[in-house]
């Protein structure tokens, strides 16, 4: 191996080391002239290109690679979570017994990239001995700086922060949502609707920015693991699925409906649909709600966006139905589904407690390590963004005109 790289566009990437060889550099001529072979190992997510990239130079020690081959110490994340204000740093050793460390990330731009991804969710204090005044990230909103921790509510905002940012390192996603969600409930019933919005803009930034994570040398190992592990999942989900003797034959095509609205206004539905566990974006749709608006009504507004689907004879139907929610929402596609002469088998997924809703409204606890409900809750979270981005363009368009 003489070297390792990774692009988005792979063959954008590659071909251009041949588009124009007069105007590149001698060391990328010299390694043109020694390829013998192109492989190729497709990954889920931009993280685990950077971690496999950085765990195959150093294993290798490719001749064209410079980047992470001087052997120096990969970078961690250090919360010093016993301070009064606990601040979010990077070490190179975990020296500290009193502070939490996490990674180690290969490299510092990677580790950055998450710092200024979380920071951006949950602001926090980045450096030792702050000034007693607010900073420059105070005012864009990155730094609660201590000079306005004056009060004992404002200190325990800022120590719940920082508990989510920990939970949220350690992968505990789900468990922080669930939080903020009852956090936006709250303020959405107390009328406080801008402080509700913020927080959903924190719930969909997290579903968003997450995704499943496999060791780097797994890839190595296995080319073929993605569509290796998509078919475990497939085969487990069928085989939970007739532990309630709700028949399956095939899951080539699951779709998968959520809502999405503040108190019934601005209400929209999605539409997701994945083709052999994997996301089909092309075949996503987005519903503007239209007869339920301004009532607090997810049955209805599912109701009328299976309705609304089920008039398009021309798409495919699925092998499954799935739908953000418990034993209301599952009986309205049901009564729907009927209503059009159809049947497909539909489940329920109900948020807090990630519950399986059967059609005959039994409740099913998957283990959390369940291959089964890691691809429902996949498929569900990307219906949650997805309503969620069509939600706050519609909001921000009344909001701005």
């Amino acid at each position: 191996m003489i070297y390792v790289g990774k692009a988005k566009n792979l063959k954008k990437r590659v071909s251009s080391y041949f588009a124009d060889e007069a105007h590149l550099g001698e060391k990328t001529r010299s390694l043109l002239a020694k390829i013998a072979r192109v492989k190729t190992i497709k990954v889920n997510s931009e993280l685990e290109s950077f971690l496999l990239e950085a765990n195959l130079v150093k294993k290798y020690q490719p001749k064209y690679n410079t980047r992470l081959t001087d052997g120096k110490a990969y970078l961690l994340i250090r919360i010093t979570v016993n301070e009064r204000y606990p601040m979010v740093l990077t070490a190179r050793q975990a020296t500290d017994l009193k502070s939490l460390y996490f990674g180690p990330y290969p490299s510092s731009r990677d580790l950055r990239i998450v710092l200024k991804t979380i920071r951006r969710i949950f602001p926090f204090q980045a450096v030792i001995n702050h000034p007693k005044r607010p900073c420059l990230y105070y005012h864009l909103g990155l730094c609660p700086c201590p000079a306005v921790f004056d009060s004992v509510d404002l200190r325990r905002e800022y120590e719940k922060d920082i508990k989510r940012i920990v939970a949220f390192l350690q992968g505990e996603k789900r468990k922080v949502i669930r939080e903020l969600e009852i956090d936006r409930e709250l303020k959405a019933k107390n009328q406080q609707y801008e402080q509700a919005a913020e927080i959903q803009k924190k719930i969909d930034a997290i579903v968003y920015i997450t995704s499943s994570f496999y060791r780097p040398f797994e890839y190595e190992a296995n080319p073929n693991l993605t569509a290796d592990l998509r078919k475990i999942e497939i085969n487990e989900l069928k085989s939970e699925l007739q532990k309630v003797s709700l028949e399956v034959v095939k899951l080539r095509r699951i779709e998968c409906y959520d809502i999405s609205n503040i108190l019934g206004f601005h209400a929209v539905g999605s539409m997701v649909v994945f083709i052999n566990a994997e996301a089909e974006k092309s075949l996503y749709r987005r519903f503007r709600i239209k007869r339920a608006q301004g009532r607090a009504n997810d049955t209805a507004m599912i109701a009328e966006v299976i309705k609304r689907r089920l008039t398009h004879l021309e798409w495919e139907l699925p092998d499954l139905i799935i739908v953000d929610g418990g034993k209301g929402q599952v009986s309205a596609v049901l009564k729907t589904l009927k209503s059009f002469g159809f049947s497909i088998p539909v489940i329920g997924l109900a948020k807090r407690e990630e519950t399986v809703i059967t059609p005959d409204f039994r409740k099913m606890k998957l283990a959390k390590n369940s291959k089964a409900l890691h691809l429902l809750a996949r498929v569900r979270d990307e219906a949650h963004r997805f309503a969620l981005s069509y939600h706050r363009k519609l909001r921000a368009k009344f909001t701005f005109g």
